[in-house]
Parts: structure tokens; C-alpha cells; sequence
């Protein structure tokens, strides 16, 4: 498992867990649990958190510092391309050149649902602008695939609707997206608990990025430790490749060369 790394814009990681920054108490328990969750990416919601832009507040990167993390700046809040890729250029300034971002265009604020076709309006402009995008997108396998061909560094389709802690709805979807990828695929939304990520590992997902799930339990803390422990026993799993299942029962022990 030491060589298994994931790959992402040429730039490798040991884990496989993407976190968020949003929805903690307070920077201390922010920063604490993104260290219990071994995650080497952490993504930063740029319109909802400071990170220099004023200079009188609390800067979120003293907490995550770049040098020792990969900041990941993305575009959450954002409902139209123009605002998207003004927020990603706007990254690249704040962090000296900084390329790689993660692209979410919403379409309404119930439901969180991806806007499509604006975020592939606004992942054609930013790719084309020298940006290495991460688009978080529908769990549609034409989709996917057209924003890999786009040039996308990696596609992360959602399991369910941001926030929710449903988990996995469409398994086959995602199984899909997998098969037809050249690209990483990480499940991005939806995820409640580590079985949630264990499974998406199962299915072959590269990765799982998550943020409520942590940030909301009641010990985000420990709920970190559960998450880097499912993401690695998922991932395992997958590797070693799970027995057939059948339908009726299989002895463990072997029948021939019993005594009488």
C-alpha cells in the first residue's frame, strides 16, 4: 500500500481523503480535525473564508499551513460561470499562482445541485486560462466523461445532494463514471459516515472528498479518524478484490478427503 498513491495534476498523495474547512465551531477544532483525518488536500471556499484577502481577520491558512497542505481553493456559492472563474482567478492571486481548483457552478439553493451546463461553460474558460480543475458535477457518465475530455484533472461526481449524509444513491452511476474514466474520479457530496466512504472506495473511486459529515458529527474529531481508517479499509478492499457473492452457501472448509 506504501507505493498506492493518488495522483492528482502530476502531484502525488498518500491519502485519499479530501476535506473541507466549513461548518467547525471554531479554526482550533478546523485544524485538529483535518489532522486526525490524515488528509494531505484540503478544500477552502474562497467567497466564505478569509485567506488574506482581509488582512483584519483570522486567516484560515495559520491553521492550514500551504507548505505542510494542498490548498484547494474551490467555488462553492458560485451560480454562474462569471462568478466561478472570477473567484478562481481571484485564488490564483491570493496564493502566488496557485493553479489547482476545484470548479462548482450550483444550480439552486435547495437542492445544491450542479448548474451543467454552466459548469462546463465555466471549466472550458478556466482550463483554457491555464488552470487545473477538479469539477465537482451530476453523477451522469456523459458528463463526466465530457469534462475529462475538456481537460479537467479530475472529476468528482456527487453521491448525493451536498450536506445531505445519504450516502451513495446511484452506485451504478458512479460504477459507470469509473469504467469510462482516464482521469481520478472522487465521490464529492453526500457521504454521512465511513461506511459511506468505504463503499465509494469499493467501487473504485480514486478518492472522496467530504466536509459536513466530519464537521457535523458529534465528534469531529473522532469522525476524522473514522474517515481516513474507511477510506483506507475501502480502498484495501478494492485492491485485494471482494469474493463472488452467490446464492447459496459455500463450505469454508473443503468437503473431499474427510474421515469416515
Amino acid at each position: 500500500m506504501s507505493q498506492d498513491t493518488l495522483t492528482i495534476a502530476g502531484r502525488q498523495y498518500a491519502s485519499r481523503l479530501l476535506v473541507g474547512t466549513g461548518k467547525y465551531k471554531d479554526f482550533d477544532e478546523t485544524g485538529r480535525a483535518i489532522a486526525a483525518s490524515g488528509a494531505e488536500i484540503v478544500t477552502v471556499a474562497l467567497r466564505r473564508t478569509n485567506l488574506g484577502q482581509n488582512p483584519d481577520e483570522p486567516n484560515l491558512l495559520d491553521v492550514i499551513p500551504p507548505e505542510q497542505y494542498t490548498i484547494l481553493p474551490n467555488t462553492a456559492g458560485c451560480y454562474t460561470t462569471e462568478d466561478a472563474v472570477r473567484t478562481c482567478r481571484l485564488a490564483r492571486e491570493l496564493l502566488d499562482d496557485h493553479r489547482l481548483v476545484k470548479l462548482e457552478v450550483l444550480g439552486d439553493q435547495k437542492t445544491l445541485y450542479p448548474d451543467v451546463p454552466a459548469t462546463l461553460e465555466a471549466a472550458e474558460i478556466l482550463v483554457k486560462d491555464g488552470f487545473e480543475v477538479m469539477v465537482y458535477t451530476s453523477d451522469d457518465p456523459i458528463i463526466a466523461k465530457r469534462l475529462e475530455e475538456m481537460g479537467c484533472v479530475a472529476v468528482m461526481p456527487l453521491a448525493a445532494p451536498i450536506g445531505s449524509g445519504l450516502g451513495i444513491q446511484n452506485k451504478y452511476n458512479i460504477l459507470t463514471i469509473i469504467e469510462n474514466a482516464n482521469v481520478p474520479i472522487l465521490v464529492d457530496a453526500g457521504v454521512g459516515t465511513a461506511s459511506d466512504a468505504a463503499l465509494a472506495m469499493e467501487l473504485g473511486c480514486d478518492g472522496v472528498l467530504m466536509n459536513t459529515a466530519i464537521a457535523e458529527a458529534k465528534d469531529p474529531i473522532l469522525m476524522a479518524q473514522a474517515m481516513k481508517h474507511g477510506i483506507i479499509a475501502g480502498r484495501q478492499a478494492f485492491l485485494a478484490g471482494r469474493m463472488p457473492r452467490r446464492r447459496f452457501a459455500s463450505a469454508s472448509s473443503p468437503l473431499s478427503g474427510l474421515i469416515d
